[in-house]
């Protein structure tokens, strides 16, 4: 079968390549692959940055946002042929930690995970790939080829689930208006959601034009390209992981007002910052500000619910890119107006 597949450390070895069928031991479950998501881990990955093959291996199978059709189900599995799926990223260590051994692999204390696509395991890009039914999320077929949004769905239901957790310490915590940094996929799924909690959704991207700021405003939000002025949002989630608006955001918040950094820095520049002012205004007002990364079985299952109420349209029209795998080289390019770039099995 084809694969896309890359050598972790070396850079530019992606490839699309022949590689056997995947094994019994990765699962029970045989699923025929229809899309595959595209996102900053993969080029990543690809740059030599980050990833790791499986153990006794020199070449890992790429892809973690998965979407295909089970083929092949044992009886008692849950599943049967036919059957739209996705496929979970994260693996329990085998320790397990504390967190692992109560299936929140999302929270890891030992980082002995591991991660299809990602790290010592291979990933949903081929075009046959095997999953455990345990690790298996079934999607509604009204949905498509745009299930394959349900992996970057599920960070941000995990992220909002914690959000109204720690919200929820005050006592008949009302929060009014929410703020999304960024609008990639992810900026864009947490607005979704937002607006499906009836919360006041403001969004700010760096882009004028393009297709981000109409997709913001069918969610009934407001889109922002320049300074915020005087917003003081209950709620932000930030998903640019841009240190200058990490820096802004954290010191707009109103009281009792809880930040979830979803963004990934990349480190290395300095910024002035008053820690003294800003620990004085944090103690005082009550705020939060908590990291959030991942996500187990639950939330995979709180992004299905999520994407099964929204607007199908409106979900179409994040996927600015089909590439098919024939091209797959393209499903990998930057583009200015690239939102969600998916490789297409089925072309």
């Amino acid at each position: 079968m084809r694969a896309v597949t890359v050598r972790p450390g070396i850079a530019n070895s992606v490839t699309l390549t022949e590689v056997p069928d995947p094994s019994l031991s990765e699962g029970a479950v045989l699923v025929q692959a229809v899309a595959l998501g595209i996102c900053g881990t993969d080029r990543e990955i690809i740059a030599a940055d980050y990833g790791w093959a499986p153990p006794g291996q020199d070449h890992l199978i790429l892809g973690h946002e998965s979407l295909g059709r089970v083929i092949e189900a044992p009886e008692g599995s849950g599943f049967t042929k036919g059957e739209l799926v996705a496929g979970i990223v994260r693996r329990p260590d085998p320790v397990p930690c504390p967190a692992c051994a109560q299936d929140a692999w999302d929270m890891c204390r030992n980082g002995l995970y591991t991660e299809r696509g990602i790290k010592q395991r291979h990933g949903y890009g081929s075009e046959l790939f095997r999953v455990e039914p345990e690790f298996l999320i079934k999607i509604d077929p009204k949905l498509g080829h745009v299930g394959v949004l349900i992996e970057p769905t599920s960070v941000v239901a995990k992220a909002w689930e914690h959000v109204e957790r720690i919200g929820n310490r005050a006592h008949k915590w009302q929060p009014r208006c929410a703020l999304i940094t960024g609008a990639g996929p992810v900026g864009l799924l947490a607005a979704l959601i937002g607006a499906q909690r009836g919360l006041q959704i403001h969004v700010l991207d760096r882009n004028k034009d393009g297709p981000k700021p109409d997709l913001v405003r069918a969610l009934g939000g407001a889109y922002h390209s320049g300074p915020l002025g005087d917003l003081c949002p209950d709620i932000v989630i930030e998903c640019t992981g841009a240190s200058p608006v990490v820096l802004d955001v954290l010191d707009r918040v109103a009281p009792d007002g809880v930040v979830c950094l979803a963004g990934v820095s990349s480190g290395g520049r300095d910024f002035p910052f008053d820690v003294g002012g800003y620990n004085r205004r944090m103690v005082l007002e009550n705020h939060v500000v908590f990291g959030s990364v991942n996500a187990n079985r639950d939330h995979y299952r709180q992004a299905a619910e999520a994407l099964a109420k929204a607007d199908p349209k409106w979900l179409e029209r994040l996927i600015t890119r089909r590439v098919p795998l024939a091209r797959w080289q393209e499903a990998f390019e930057r583009r200015a107006d690239d939102i969600k770039v998916v490789l297409d099995f089925t072309a």
